[in-house]
């Protein structure tokens, strides 16, 4: 069940807030315990037993760190209980036939894959939970002595699926004690309705392009149409990501909690260091703190943090996917920033104009690497995008998509942003802006049937 469905907006949501705003204070985490539960089992109901294995484990292994937190030998085996029963679930479930495949080529072996899909979120909240345990391991937090709260933050519905990554020091002082006001529930329904109108009217719109021309297939267009296609891609996963992450702290707000910020208009960077700051902001921040910052940080010899550095952004590429080509992208954005903190830096903040066209492009570049799992067919859109094959195939497509990428552009500079809050002081006008936008969508999902989410892969 997704955000930007019909199901979830009119029959789970308003369901589940009327639930929830009912049961009295005291039993509120319970009954968000229960919605999310059933929001999870939805669509992976097999998949239940492996959710509740994770709340029980990290909950007796935090609670086992706390009592025995002067017993150092224990303590570290508890933490690493937690850490290889959280990466072992991962592996399991998201890499292991891609290392047979692995295996099988390297050795001529003829090992049979392991039946299994991939569950909904795995890779989300097994980072939160591990967080959860590394941080009372530290001493930064106390171990949650309520399961009923520790579960509700494990599988809280709304950053579930697909972030932004909450860590449990963000949030814990709200599982607590969280106060709802008119005003918060009002703000919470606004960002919802930005979120649903980004990912259902802007991502789904331009990522019809992008889908089109992966039909055609690479070798059968142009350059310019390839670059076309990239760009298209670029924007789609974007404003996909994006408009999700925003509804998800809508509905966050809408619970009682604030969620971190996960973009902030990335494609405005002047350099590729800058760009990985703004995107995907929860899951940079929880390499920097939890694999980047441990291993030295930049606080070393250059050596050293050349390697940090390429341990967090391999590890980042294969995150997102058992395939070479997201390992590929981590390593090409290690290249970037490594050149980038030699010195380019320096040049980049002197040259306005440049430093633009020169993050654009190598962003384009990475998303490129992204987009295509199929290592040969992702070989043959790279030939394309640089032998500058000719034709007019382009111009169909502009002229169906020409508005749509105007009005992507627009939306990933700040220059909406900042209008838009200048209108949001008149709040009637701000309200039929936003009636419009939720109609709009509404009437959008209820007519299509291209509505993707790209996340859900990850």
């Amino acid at each position: 069940m997704v955000f930007s469905s019909i199901l979830f907006i009119f029959r789970f949501l308003p369901i589940a807030l009327g639930i929830y705003y009912l049961t009295p204070k005291k039993y509120k985490n319970f009954s968000l315990l229960i919605l999310s539960l059933i929001f999870y089992s939805w669509g992976e109901a097999k998949y239940f037993l492996i959710m509740i294995s994770s709340i029980v484990v990290d909950y007796f292994v935090s609670r086992g760190i706390e009592r025995y937190r002067e017993r150092k030998n224990i303590k570290i085996s508890l933490l690493c209980i937690s850490v290889c029963f959280n990466l072992g679930m991962l592996f399991f479930f998201k890499y292991f036939n891609f290392f047979i495949d692995n295996i099988n080529s390297i050795l001529g072996l003829a090992l049979n894959h392991v039946k299994i899909t991939l569950p909904l979120g795995i890779s989300f909240y097994t980072f939160q939970t591990m967080s959860y345990t590394i941080d009372v391991f530290r001493g930064k937090v106390k171990a949650e002595k309520n399961i009923i709260s520790f579960g509700a933050f494990v599988c809280l519905f709304p950053q579930l699926i697909a972030g932004p990554i909450v860590k449990y020091t963000d949030i814990n002082k709200e599982l607590e004690d969280r106060k709802m006001d008119i005003n918060q529930i009002e703000e919470g329904i606004e960002l919802f309705i930005l979120g649903l109108g980004r990912k259902v009217l802007i991502a789904n719109n331009i990522g019809m392009l992008w889908t089109e021309i992966e039909g055609i297939g690479f070798s059968n267009i142009s350059s310019v149409l390839a670059w076309l296609g990239v760009l298209a891609f670029a924007f789609q996963i974007y404003f996909d990501f994006s408009g999700y992450s925003l509804m998800a702290i809508g509905l966050g707000k809408m619970l009682g909690f604030n969620f971190p910020q996960n973009f902030n208009n990335p494609y405005i960077s002047r350099s590729i260091t800058e760009f990985l700051r703004r995107w995907h902001m929860t899951l940079g921040s929880w390499f920097r703190e939890y694999v980047y910052i441990p291993l030295g940080g930049n606080r070393v010899n250059k050596g050293r943090l050349v390697f940090n550095l390429f341990v967090v952004w391999f590890l980042t590429g294969f995150w997102h996917g058992a395939s070479y080509n997201f390992i590929m992208w981590g390593i090409y954005f290690f290249i970037l920033i490594g050149i980038e903190k030699l010195g380019l830096l320096k040049f980049l903040e002197k040259h306005k104009v440049f430093s633009h066209i020169y993050s654009i492009f190598f962003i384009l570049i990475g998303w490129a690497l992204f987009s295509v799992t199929d290592l040969s067919q992702l070989k043959i859109l790279f030939i394309k995008l640089f032998n500058m094959t000719g034709g007019i195939d382009w111009l169909y497509y502009i002229r169906n998509y020409g508005l749509t990428l105007i009005i992507a552009t627009l939306f990933s500079t700040p220059i909406i942003e900042i209008a838009y809050k200048k209108i949001i002081k008149n709040k009637l006008i701000n309200t039929v802006i936003l009636m419009c936008i939720f109609l709009i969508s509404i009437a959008y999902l209820v007519d299509a049937t291209y509505n993707p989410f790209l996340y859900f892969r990850f």
